[in-house]
């Protein structure tokens, strides 16, 4: 089977969408399958990531995979010429048996049946993301596209009754295929485990949140809970706040600075560790006490995973996706509980016992996904669409 995979998101790793692509591509090819994969880039995207990689990542693709450049540039309107025409015209030229777009952005007329990854509604069901007009078009055109794809693929179950909900697809077209950890997410210590630590100036001990900085993660959550645990604990367990801070304090992306001091927190108690490279990223959850993320809205939450593959244990909201993420590995309260998930963490800290058990069911739950799962149930969803 000849597979074509849009690459629009390649040249961002830090993503989701990029993260997925690119996990995915691996994995397809390491289940042996009789599969040839085209990864299809505009031509702006990929000479920028060349030089930004010097060509190392591109080499890193499986043999099953090569890379095929269209015309098309990174802008709002260049994104839509290549998902739109360039990349059913590729599919076409290139004779693949099945498209596939990892991501909201399925083309209107293709030569050959399409799978799409519908990884969530944020911009449909969420108010502030929609944006502008532009953006309110581009989500109608979107959902319209997804009407006639072969096959949709969303990455939880809760994504998948959204999807069913709200686009009223058919019900056998849809399936929930999870996402997993990268395989550098584990609770073995790297060697160079203090040289990072020592390059973000961690703390001992510290209770890390690490997702991006938008008004759904529900920062003010994150540092409430510390109106509590700063008088339990003091600085013998902080708050690392962890990823590049917005550039602007607007409604959209709070600054968590401003949010801290609204909290009444006190500012020795919270250590911002600025932007994270994902290499180091493993051993920043390594090294934390516990995990807190209690976001809003997430259409599977991979940073609490990733939290749980390195054995730490995650106290999360109770809402949408991260339910079937966590599991009972971590405890799942209102995502407005700032005392509620105060008192969890303390326990994590003060309590050795209850720690452990917690790491424990960590590394179980965190067993259950896997990138060889999510790459089977995708080349299934390739089969069924071909046939």
């Amino acid at each position: 089977m000849h597979v074509a995979i849009s690459g629009w998101f390649w040249d961002r790793p830090t993503t989701g969408s990029g993260q997925y692509t690119s996990q995915l591509i691996k994995s397809l090819d390491r289940l042996g399958a009789d599969l040839r994969i085209s990864l299809v880039i505009p031509e702006e995207i990929l000479d920028r990531h060349r030089q930004d990689t010097d060509g190392r990542e591109e080499a890193s693709l499986p043999g099953s995979c090569t890379v095929h450049p269209v015309p098309g540039s990174g802008s709002n309107l260049g994104k839509l010429r290549f998902e739109q025409l360039a990349f059913p015209r590729a599919c076409d030229r290139l004779g693949v048996d099945v498209a596939h777009v990892p991501y909201w952005a399925a083309p209107l007329c293709s030569p050959v049946p399409i799978v799409v990854t519908v990884h969530d509604l944020i911009p449909l069901l969420l108010r502030r993301y929609r944006g502008g007009m532009l953006e309110r078009l581009y989500t109608a055109l979107v959902s319209a596209t997804t009407q006639d794809a072969s096959r949709v693929l969303t990455d939880s179950k809760a994504s998948r009754q959204d999807i069913l909900t709200h686009l009223r697809l058919v019900p056998e077209r849809v399936h929930a295929v999870p996402l997993a950890a990268a395989d550098s997410y584990g609770p073995d210590p790297c060697p160079d485990e203090n040289k990072v630590r020592t390059r973000y100036g961690l703390p001992e001990r510290y209770v890390l949140y690490l997702g991006g900085f938008d008004v759904r993660k529900n920062l003010a959550t994150v540092l409430g809970t510390y109106r509590w645990v700063g008088p339990a604990l003091g600085e013998s367990c902080s708050l690392v706040i962890a990823g590049k801070l917005p550039e602007r304090d607007t409604a959209f992306t709070p600054d968590p600075r401003r949010l801290m001091r609204e909290e009444g927190v006190d500012e020795g108690l919270v250590h911002f560790s600025g932007f994270v490279k994902e290499t180091d990223k493993p051993a920043l959850y390594r090294g934390a006490v516990a995990f807190i993320f209690p976001s809003l809205y997430e259409g599977f939450g991979l940073p609490p995973l990733e939290a749980l593959a390195c054995g730490t244990p995650v106290v999360a909201s109770n809402t949408t996706s991260l339910p079937e993420v966590v599991g009972d590995a971590g405890v799942l309260l209102s995502p407005f509980d700032a005392e509620g998930m105060a008192g969890v963490l303390i326990q994590l800290a003060t309590d050795e016992g209850f720690h452990l058990e917690m790491s424990r069911r960590a590394l179980d739950q965190a067993a259950r996904f896997s990138w060889h799962r999510t790459a089977r149930a995708t080349l299934r969803a390739y089969h069924e669409a071909l046939s």
